[in-house]
């Protein structure tokens, strides 16, 4: 009886993924893969970090260090992005901080319009920057710049624009 119901939803779980990749889908070790997803040359990775624009950031930092017990980084100033940033550690993946820094800053502007502050964008790492971009730009994805700046990680960045990403603003980052 319950091999029956396994298998029962099992082609449920097949039928639905069919239905919204147009493919047929494989259960291989109780995860469901599509068949006929093209490959792409280039590859996202993990989430690297969900970035929160703060209005006091010393304030955030508190909350996250000592009420929620999570370990910080120093604050970091950016001023090629007109941010000062201040990472979560969260085991694979991390929060960033975002406070405005300089009158040019788009978490100021962004704060403007969200004075408690909020989620600003998520970051994924992929694994070259620059066919990512290319790749995206045959999709009709904007980006907003177009070239990669260096990040706060030490590595080239770029950002997606909302209107392209489901609302989203989605930076990339090269693994």
């Amino acid at each position: 009886m319950a091999f029956r119901q396994l298998k029962v939803l099992s082609l449920f779980q097949e039928n639905i993924l069919k239905s919204v990749t147009g493919a047929r889908a494989i259960h291989d070790s109780k995860v469901l893969h599509a068949a006929n997803i093209p490959k792409k040359i280039w590859q996202l990775g993990r989430l690297n970090h969900v970035a929160i624009a703060v209005p006091d950031l010393d304030k955030s930092v508190a909350l996250y260090r000592d009420v929620l017990g999570a370990k910080c980084s120093n604050k970091q100033s950016l001023p090629e992005h007109g941010v000062y940033t201040v990472f979560v550690e969260l085991g694979d993946t991390k929060i960033e901080l975002l406070h405005p820094l300089g009158d040019k800053s788009p978490i100021q502007n962004f704060l403007d319009k969200n004075q408690s502050g909020g989620m600003h964008h998520i970051c994924i790492e992929v694994s070259d920057i620059k066919l990512a971009m290319k790749d995206l730009k045959e999709h009709k994805i904007r980006t907003l710049g177009n070239e990669p700046k260096i990040g706060a990680h030490g590595k080239p960045v770029i950002f997606l624009h909302p209107k392209d990403c489901c609302g989203t603003l989605i930076e990339l980052e090269q693994a």
